[in-house]
């Protein structure tokens, strides 16, 4: 299979599931859930979907162990949304670059601040 496919698949795949995540009941999943990443092997057997929350690692945690109790829904709803004819087998994995992302942002700007502050 062309490497091309796989990469147009991906993304589908990615944008499907975020439009799928706004509409899980299961309040354990944070609706501060961003999907990071999306990994599709080969033959589309497995896709590894890492997620990442806004409220911080544990809250991921709790939100991975919801969403892998759902992965058959969401496999299900993503057959429905995609034609694809073999659904991957979904894998949730905690991510936690967002909160990392957050962290330098916050360092970064701490510099800023001391830098314009010492040059007036």
């Amino acid at each position: 299979m062309a490497g091309y496919r796989i990469d147009r698949i991906t993304s589908d795949i990615r944008l499907t599931l975020s439009e799928l995540l706004r509409g899980v009941k299961d309040p354990r999943v944070s609706k501060l859930l961003s999907i990071v990443k999306v990994d599709v092997s080969n033959d589309l057997s497995y896709a590894t979907v890492y997620v990442s929350a806004m409220e911080g690692y544990e809250t991921t945690v709790a939100s991975v162990k919801a969403l892998k109790g759902a992965a058959g829904y969401l496999r299900r709803e993503l057959g429905a949304h995609m034609s694809l004819r073999k659904v991957p087998e979904l894998r949730f994995v905690a991510d936690n670059s967002i909160e990392q992302s957050a962290q330098i942002a916050r360092i970064i700007e701490s510099f800023g601040g001391e830098n314009n502050h010492g040059s007036e």
